[in-house]
């Protein structure tokens, strides 16, 4: 693609939490604005910006991914799932109620991140050991050290995984 192509806004089809939406943007926008402005989901948070934090932690095919360094062009035609997508408040995912069960939250910063890379990964493995969480989370950075907590969070959200 040319570097003028990127400059060109174009509408695309994005398939966010099971549902299809229309976008139009330029290519290289990252998926993180257009989920939280256009979109308006807000589980995705705007932290670095460079990919360092997990604030911004959404799942693509399976596979958690950083929103704010991950190209609109290349979401499209990709499964993308959200913090929304996964529960709601009437009836959290089993990873957002280990949470709550946990005080895993403090400020909020790090919860989506956290709670969308525990679920990729209990998704591909329901049942790892302490060290493949702690080598899963360890590039999600905690602002307020509830790393205990999100620990015993992901440990229970697998116990209770069949």
């Amino acid at each position: 693609m040319s570097e003028h192509a990127t400059l060109r806004e174009a509408t695309m089809t994005l398939r966010v939490n099971g549902q299809t939406a229309l976008v139009t943007a330029m290519a290289d926008t990252p998926l993180l604005l257009v989920l939280r402005n256009d979109l308006h989901l807000n589980g995705p948070k705007y932290g670095c910006g460079l990919g360092e934090c997990g604030a911004c932690t959404v799942i693509i095919d399976g596979v958690a991914a950083r929103s704010c360094v991950f190209p609109l062009s290349g979401a499209e035609g990709r499964e993308i799932t959200t913090l929304e997508g996964i529960g709601s408040r009437d009836l959290p995912h089993p990873v957002q109620q280990a949470f709550i069960d946990e005080q895993a939250a403090q400020c909020g910063y790090c919860m989506n991140g956290m709670i969308m890379t525990a679920k990729a990964l209990l998704d591909r493995n329901p049942h790892p050991s302490e060290v493949q969480i702690r080598n899963e989370l360890s590039a999600n950075l905690c602002r307020c050290g509830t790393h205990i907590e999100i620990m015993r969070a992901v440990l229970r959200a697998a116990r209770q995984l069949p």
